[in-house]
This record gives structure tokens, C-alpha cells and sequence, in this order.
């Protein structure tokens, strides 16, 4: 018959808490289908603070590309300085 000892049975117990911490977190930042992805609202959100607007195909002659609202391509316009 193995002895267990308290530290180690405290250890395995803490580890599978991890594990079970770390599975929910990954499920939460998951994007679901046809909602908006974390990093999509991000770029969306840092385009708007730069009082900026999200172009679908491209940019108006007068404004210039500052970077993109989303992974799909969307560009973040302002107009030229």
C-alpha cells in the first residue's frame, strides 16, 4: 500500500483546478460564429478613438490608411493631415 502524503493529494488537486480555470478561460475567448471576435471589437474600438472611421473596401481619395477594424480586411481611414 503507497502512503499519500497531504502535499502532494493538495498539489494534484491544485493542478486539475488549473486545468479545469484554463479550459473555461479558452471557451470564453472563443469567438462565436456571427458575433464579433475579441480582436475585431479591439481594432474597431482603437479606429474609433483615433476619431477614424472603418472602410469595407478602401479608403476615400482624401483619407489615408491608418490600420484595419478587423482581421477580414477592413481598413481604418482618417482624412490626409
Amino acid at each position: 500500500m503507497g502512503v499519500v502524503c497531504f502535499s502532494q493529494l493538495g498539489s494534484q488537486r491544485a493542478i486539475r483546478l488549473y486545468y479545469l480555470l484554463f479550459a473555461l478561460l479558452f471557451l470564453f475567448l472563443l469567438p462565436v460564429p456571427g458575433k464579433i471576435s475579441i480582436i475585431s471589437g479591439l481594432q474597431k474600438y482603437y479606429c474609433k478613438i483615433r476619431s477614424s472611421q472603418c472602410a469595407l473596401i478602401g479608403c476615400l481619395p482624401k483619407e489615408e490608411q491608418i490600420g484595419r477594424c478587423s482581421l477580414r480586411g477592413r481598413k481604418c481611414c482618417r482624412k490626409k493631415k
